[in-house]
């Protein structure tokens, strides 16, 4: 159950869901980002709802869901790969005081959206915004379904200082397996049961057990897990690459203006990767630049 995502799927109804718990991937992001409690924990959601939203996509790509706002935490991103690679991040902003228990509106601020972003490897990226209104991450995303996708979903997220778990539920479009009335009699018994989830439950519950003690009388089948990993997609090659789309008029400056050196940070992983005069260089494939 840890670090993994179940798909199922009410045998008798059009209704699909994702159940997914978060524990080692989960701290490894943390690790990598140095944050207040209640940050931390919004963090979390965002890791699990990346993780919930990636398997409704038919694609090979990435997700990204993304909040910004003029708050004290102006950035809250958490991304997902088909591959189920996860990294997330949250900025900071300078001078932040984070109260206990504020919830996400309070920490991003009243000026803020949430975006979803498809990025394919084959095709076209794709991006729907809408205003960041709601108090919790999960009435946010449902805000978004409502407005961008007209598909009825609900998302239950909880987390706490190790564990992140989470629900979604969905409608399915074209009310094949049963009436359009047994479809709507299904959804609302559905939402009402999942209304009684606990955050124990959702953090400690073998996916399978969860499942039937929430949804048996809704015939719950499973579609198949996916192993949740965190994996930072930074390398050298990529940092070399955004050097190079830079140009070489400005790179040369910033080697020059940080004596010598380029230094790469990764904010996602912590990674560093170095850049002398002489890769610098190979890069363009120039001569050679005089240093002062």
């Amino acid at each position: 159950m840890s670090d993994q995502l179940e798909r199922f799927i009410f045998s008798h109804h059009d209704i699909r869901g994702q159940v997914v718990t978060l524990t080692g991937a989960y701290r490894e992001v943390l690790e990598n980002n140095q944050l207040p409690a209640p940050v931390a924990l919004v963090l979390g959601e965002f890791l699990a709802a990346a993780c919930l939203l990636s398997t409704t996509l038919k694609f090979e790509g990435l997700l990204s869901l993304q909040a910004r706002g003029d708050g004290d935490v102006p950035l809250l991103l958490a991304e997902c790969t088909h591959h189920s690679d996860l990294r997330g991040i949250a900025k900071l902003a300078d001078g932040a005081q984070i109260e206990e228990g504020a919830s996400l509106r309070q920490l991003v601020g009243k000026r803020a959206a949430l975006a979803i972003t498809v990025e394919p490897e084959q095709g076209e990226r794709y991006q729907g915004i809408v205003p960041l209104e709601k108090d919790t991450l999960a009435e946010c995303l449902e805000d978004y379904f409502t407005q961008s996708e007209q598909l009825a979903t609900r998302f239950w997220i909880e987390s706490s200082p190790d564990t992140v778990g989470g629900i979604m539920l969905q409608v399915l479009p074209g009310n094949n397996a049963a009436s359009a009335a047994e479809n709507e009699d299904a959804w609302e018994t559905a939402q009402h049961l999942a209304e009684t989830v606990t955050a124990d439950e959702l953090h400690s519950l073998p996916h399978e057990q969860l499942l039937t003690r929430l949804f048996h009388q809704l015939t719950p089948a499973a579609l198949g897990t996916a192993n949740i990993r965190f994996r930072c997609s930074c390398s050298r090659e990529r940092s070399a690459r955004a050097l190079v789309a830079m140009g070489p008029e400005e790179v040369y400056q910033l080697l020059e203006e940080q004596g010598g050196e380029i230094i790469a940070d990764c904010q996602f992983c912590n990674a560093r990767y170095r850049f002398d005069g002489d890769d610098i260089e190979s890069l363009f494939n120039a001569p050679p630049h005089t240093l002062h």
